[in-house]
């Protein structure tokens, strides 16, 4: 069995250096694994990687256009099914997948977690004592989180996985699981506190709050820190602790929050 990495040429402010798409090979046969956005290069560069092995399935951990949009296409080219949570905007899967589910590979089986929270159709895929992230969890940074109750849910059943390397769907291949998971748990608890700090301060809408909280973060990264933020007062709403109403707002940066009072 061999994991193999290549880089989409998609770098950016969202994607660092660009979507990791795998190829998993056992034996004769072969996964392609999030093969990104529709770049004739990449796509060039993917089945040159195959080259005769036979392409089992095609996979994506979730349908964001910079992960999902290649699978179809390249799909069709291998004569292999397009296979995901769940159709997106660019992606339309030939078999769904559920939580618990298995995808062989040669003499090797791919097993499906669902993980939401980052995104509604996202899937992490554990292979023996390796897990395949998506966008999960990032090698060297965090993630947007749309669904924050969800997401650290996840997080949790990723723990009590065994696992000794996971390969994230951008950054490089993370060699210590348990500790960035504790991390990426530890994190979103204290942007938490964070977050109700700046509101107990006079904040009181997110596009306050994110200038207060991420005021050491590169400001080109704030719309996406406005989401994060949503997703924080959207739990934080359900725990009873603030109320928080983002349909009475145009956009994201001017919905409102304030402390709710306890009794």
């Amino acid at each position: 069995m061999s994991v193999e990495r290549i880089l989409a040429p998609n770098p950016g402010i969202y994607t660092g250096p660009g979507t990791n798409t795998y190829l998993v090979r056992s034996g004769a046969e072969v996964v392609i694994l999030d093969p990104g956005p529709i770049d004739a290069s990449h796509r060039e560069v993917i089945e040159e990687q195959v080259g005769n092995a036979a392409v089992a399935a095609v996979i994506v951990t979730h349908t964001h256009p910079d992960h999902a949009p290649l699978a179809n296409p390249i799909a069709r080219h291998f004569a292999a099914p397009a296979i995901g949570y769940a159709p997106g905007p660019e992606f339309a899967p030939d078999e769904i997948v559920a939580d618990g589910d298995t995808l062989d590979i040669g003499e090797e089986h791919l097993h499906v977690i669902y993980t939401p929270g980052h995104a509604d159709d996202h899937i992490c895929l554990r292979l023996g004592r390796q897990l395949f992230t998506g966008d999960h969890i990032m090698g060297g940074s965090t993630v947007m989180v749309d669904n924050l109750i969800a997401y650290l849910a996840s997080l949790e059943r990723l723990r009590d996985i065994e696992i000794d390397r996971m390969h994230p769907g951008h950054g490089p291949a993370i060699e210590d699981p348990s500790g960035v998971i504790d991390y990426y748990i530890s994190h979103r608890l204290e942007r938490e506190r964070e977050i109700l700090e700046a509101i107990r301060n006079g904040s009181g809408s997110i596009g306050s709050i994110v200038e207060d909280v991420y005021r050491d973060v590169d400001p080109g990264l704030h719309p996406i820190a406005a989401y994060s933020v949503a997703a924080h007062l959207r739990k934080l709403a359900s725990d009873g602790t603030v109320t928080f109403d983002e349909t009475t707002a145009t956009d994201v940066w001017e919905a409102l929050v304030t402390l709710r009072h306890r009794r």
